[in-house]
């Protein structure tokens, strides 16, 4: 049986797993990515480049070798920035373990995920369920079920006039407005944003605005954009004072994360 680089071909095949791979040389293809659900559970895992996936609750961004669950059901989006060309994509079937995510969420990528991964892009659609393959595409969902997530996700706030606020800061997330100043863009008092915000998305409106920072921090540094320069967009006095967020939230400097990316072994590197 032919792989398809359609989705819809892998959602009722007689299998709990399938693997999809896109290829999209051309990155502004997934800029056309409408918004859509699947049946099954969705493991979108960042090969090569950057991507974001949006719901009607939030945004989260999938850096290089990390993955996106998303759940069966869940209508998203999927986009890719900066040289975002190579992604696998497992399509579980919900049933396949009581101790799958229920949220979407971004999960880290153990080495021996992203070996499995590899190891499932070249096994048959049809594989044997109770030979080796299906041991193999059992193991990745016991890896998956079992794997830490990351704080990568912006939560959206339903309220219009948070809304303007948050659409705005997308659109610019170095502006160095204060919250008094983002209140009176929202036509509300600076108390009412407070405890809106936190109410909406739960968490409070500095910490959105900086996880916004470190979201498109990620996606730049994966871009090859120069640590003073990003720092110096977003809004920061100093790059020193960019790394000390940067190492306060990923638990590395920036150049540390860059030297585990380059250095981890891709699903790419791994099948040449």
């Amino acid at each position: 049986m032919q792989r398809s680089t359609c989705s819809v071909d892998y959602q009722d095949l007689p299998r709990p797993v399938t693997v999809m791979v896109s290829d999209f040389t051309d990155p502004t293809l997934l800029d056309a990515d409408p918004p859509h659900s699947h049946r099954r559970a969705q493991l979108l895992f960042a090969i090569e480049g950057v991507y974001t996936i949006e719901t009607a609750t939030g945004t989260w961004l999938v850096p290089p070798h990390r993955a996106a669950w998303i759940p069966a059901g869940v209508t998203h989006n999927c986009n890719g920035r900066g040289q975002a060309i190579l992604a696998c994509s497992l399509y579980i079937e919900p049933s396949a373990s009581p101790n799958l995510p229920a949220d979407c969420c971004i999960i880290e990528v153990s080495a021996l995920l992203r070996s499995l991964i590899a190891e499932a892009m070249d096994i048959p659609l049809l594989y044997e369920e109770h030979g080796r393959d299906g041991r193999v595409m059992a193991l990745i969902v016991d890896e998956i079920a079992s794997a830490p997530t990351l704080a990568l996700h912006l939560p959206m706030p339903r309220d219009p006039r948070l809304l303007r606020i948050c659409r705005l800061l997308l659109a610019d997330p170095g502006n160095a407005g204060d919250l008094d100043d983002w209140a009176r863009i929202g036509a509300v008092g600076r108390r009412t944003l407070t405890r809106l915000f936190r109410t909406e998305t739960g968490i409070t409106f500095s910490s959105w605005r900086q996880q916004l920072r470190l979201m498109v921090a990620l996606s730049r540094l994966a871009a090859g954009d120069a640590v003073t320069t990003i720092a110096l967009d977003l809004g920061y006095e100093s790059p020193s004072a960019f790394t000390s967020m940067f190492r306060t939230a990923m638990g590395r400097t920036p150049k540390e994360y860059l030297g585990g990316v380059a250095h981890a072994s891709g699903v790419r590197a791994i099948r040449n």
